[in-house]
This record gives structure tokens, sequence and C-alpha cells, in this order.
């Protein structure tokens, strides 16, 4: 299946490994509405794919993820009943679904999911990766659950899966603050559980690792 946002590879035709790349490099892989379509479709052809063993997700060019398009984030809130507030209401509600949907994929997904994620990760890329199995990052790595500063909750999963990860305490304050962190205050929180020297160790590490699986 052919992608506008995705992209899904191997690295040898016999390798159980298959990668799925966030592929909007030019955009800095912001998460478009053809994001949301096509990724719970790509995650279940993987997940019912007999050959695949385990999958690594990661994102093309310079940067993992930087966020939700903003015109994705608009499509949710046009008014298409200017005089009935609650058509409005829940218009919103069912784009924010559709959203939501997309992430959760992940967690349905019975395959083993790595994430493999370089420089910018941020507001709905962290939605993403707390939704994967295993996470690592490299040193130049920086996070940012970056909902805040649009005024706009982080309701993609964030605020439910990333307290399970670096507790209650600690995802309020990224969350509320809407600060930068860096790959190795995420490794201290247990965001990430290896930091890489670089992209290419990155790289390199991880598919030692889902290899071995």
């Amino acid at each position: 299946m052919e992608y506008k946002s995705l992209k899904i590879t191997q690295k040898s035709p016999n390798s159980r490994v298959y990668y799925l790349y966030l592929n909007r490099p030019g955009q800095l892989n912001a998460l478009s509405r053809d994001f949301f379509t096509e990724f719970p479709k790509a995650i279940s052809s993987l997940d019912h794919n007999p050959d695949v063993a385990v999958i690594i997700l990661t994102g093309s060019g310079k940067h993992f993820c930087s966020g939700i398009d903003l015109q994705t984030l608009s499509d949710g809130f046009k008014e298409t009943h200017a005089a009935d507030h609650g058509r409005n209401v829940v218009k919103l509600r069912r784009h924010i679904k559709f959203l939501q949907e997309a992430v959760t994929a992940l967690e349905s997904c019975r395959k083993p999911v790595i994430a493999a994620v370089h420089c910018a990760c941020i507001g709905g890329a962290i939605d993403i990766i707390t939704a994967c199995d295993i996470r690592y990052c490299c040193s130049d790595t920086f996070f940012s659950v970056k909902e805040v500063d649009l005024a706009i909750t982080a309701d993609l999963g964030t605020l439910q899966r990333l307290p399970r990860i670096v507790g209650f305490g600690n995802a309020m304050e990224l969350a509320l603050t809407g600060r930068r962190f860096t790959a190795s205050e995420a490794k201290d929180l247990g965001l990430v559980s290896k930091v890489f020297t670089s992209k290419e160790a990155l790289m390199e590490g991880v598919n030692v690792v889902a290899e071995d699986q």
C-alpha cells in the first residue's frame, strides 16, 4: 500500500524487523490528517503480517516529529453550525476521538513496537512514543509536551500514558510548563531506556535489539 505520510521498509529481505517511518521530512514529520487516517491501517497491516516480528517506529530526515500539523488541529475547531454550539461540540469530540484512535492503534498492536527517536520529539510525538513498548533516543534529542503553549490539552494519550511511565508529578510538571527537556533527563525520568551518542548509533543499536527478538 502506498502512503502519503508514512513509509514501511525492511533492511534485508529475510529480516522480520520492519521499519515504519514518519515520512514528511520537509514538514519535520508533522502529523497531517493523512497520518491519522493511514497510521492505524499501517499498524494493522504490520500486526497481521506473519512475517513481521518487531516494528521500529522512527522518522525520516532531521527530526523524529514536530507534533500535530496546525491544519489538522484547526480542522476540529471549524464551526459548521455557527448558531448551534451543541453540534460544534459533538463535531470537535468526534475529531479528537478520530485522532486518539490512530495513536491507540499502537497499544492494540500485538507485535512489539520500538520507538527510535532523534532530534525533535514534540507535542503529538510524545503521545505516539508513550504508546510504544520500548523507547530509545540519541543524545541530541529534545522533548516537549507542547500543547499548553497552544492553549489545548495533550489529550491524544500523553496525559493517560505519561504518568504511568515517569510518575504523576513529573508528567504534570512537563504538561503544565511545556518546557523542553533533554535526552539525559528523559533517561532519568524513565521515558527512554537508553541514550545513544548519534542517530547512526541509535539506529544500529535499535536494530540489534530488534533482530535479537
